[in-house]
């Protein structure tokens, strides 16, 4: 197979920062999950504006990688890959939009719609097998959330502890088939059995496209929130692991570990099973809260320019999605940025 890189990742995070006060504050129903780890309120997050789609935070997030490598190099992507944590449109998919907007004419447009809080993960490994296997030769990867603002705002949700959590913004990762800054191993898991755990409720019970005044929100149980825990706490250093198997390297060698984002206990937990030290597993979530599928390449964005990466240095990016139902990671040797 070619070697495929990473070759360079962007963010974009819209809005200004939103305080914690903005749902502490107000009103909501009794939550008996309110006081768990899984909830603990970030000080920030952001907000994708009313009108601001899932194609117009790709676009903002992909302007450095114009910035950086040209507008005619990312114009002749081949292969656009599209996770939307919430689509715009109903039938649609965002990915032929981004190509318009952009003035891309791949070959390959995908909409992603598994991999969740790891899609990221998943849409490098989708990638990697297409850019090593095909004529094409550079592929774009975007992962737009945009929930906070939307799903979590409502005024019977936004009291709910699960409200306060999550932050909206888009990360994008640029793939070519070169030995630049090689993808070494990507693993993923699908755990079919937990399939389905993750739901969406309404108080009258209606379905999510019927009319009606009850509005969307995660339907998190006390049981169901402990499944999560057990399980995510367990799946994200055991995807490490086999990685690091595969590529004949100790998880204590890993210079700088790349995780989703869903809350602080779950990022504590992660770099204890790996015995790695804080300043090696940076985290966002404080600034900007869950941003589920884009925290990946969000985190990494920044930890690359707050100089935090080094060339040559071992990269492992993973997590893990929805109650556990997908687990992925990824291993770089970076050298990022325009070669």
């Amino acid at each position: 197979m070619k070697p495929v890189s990473l070759t360079d990742v962007a963010g974009y995070l819209p809005g200004k920062p939103v305080p914690a006060a903005y749902y502490t504050e107000y009103p909501g129903a009794e939550d008996k999950l309110r006081h768990h780890p899984m909830f603990k309120v970030p000080p920030l997050r952001h907000h994708a504006a009313r009108d601001e789609t899932n194609t117009d935070l790709i676009e903002r997030a992909v302007k450095p990688l114009i910035e950086r490598h040209g507008r005619d190099e990312i114009r002749k992507v081949d292969v656009l890959l599209v996770h939307s944590q919430l689509p715009d449109q109903p039938f649609t998919g965002a990915g032929t939009e981004v190509a318009r907007r952009l003035g891309l004419r791949p070959e390959w447009v995908v909409d992603v719609a598994t991999g969740g809080c790891a899609s990221f993960v998943h849409m490098l490994g989708l990638a990697r097998q297409i850019l090593a296997t095909t004529d094409a030769s550079t592929a774009l990867v975007c992962n737009a959330q945009n929930t906070a603002g939307r799903l979590f705002t409502q005024s019977k949700v936004r009291g709910l502890a699960q409200a306060a959590v999550p932050g909206d913004g888009c990360g994008v990762g640029f793939l070519t088939a070169s030995g630049h800054s090689p993808l070494l191993e990507v693993r993923t898991r699908y755990l079919a059995e937990y399939a389905g755990e993750m739901t969406i409720r309404t108080e009258d019970g209606r379905k999510y496209w019927e009319a009606g005044t009850s509005q969307l929100h995660i339907g998190f149980t006390e049981a169901g929130t402990a499944r999560v825990v057990e399980r995510g706490n367990r799946l994200v250093p055991e995807v490490v692991g086999e990685v690091c198997d595969r590529i004949g390297v100790p998880t204590a060698d890993i210079d700088l570990l790349v995780t989703n984002q869903p809350n602080r206990m779950f990022l504590s937990n992660w770099r204890k099973a790996l015995r790695l030290p804080a300043e090696r597993h940076p985290h966002t979530f404080d600034e900007c809260g869950n941003l589920f599928g884009a925290a990946l390449p969000v985190t990494l964005d920044r930890a690359v320019r707050a100089g935090r990466v080094r060339k040559g240095d071992l990269v492992v990016l993973a997590g893990f999605a929805h109650a556990g139902d997908f687990a992925g990671a990824a291993a770089v040797r970076w050298h990022g940025g325009p070669g």
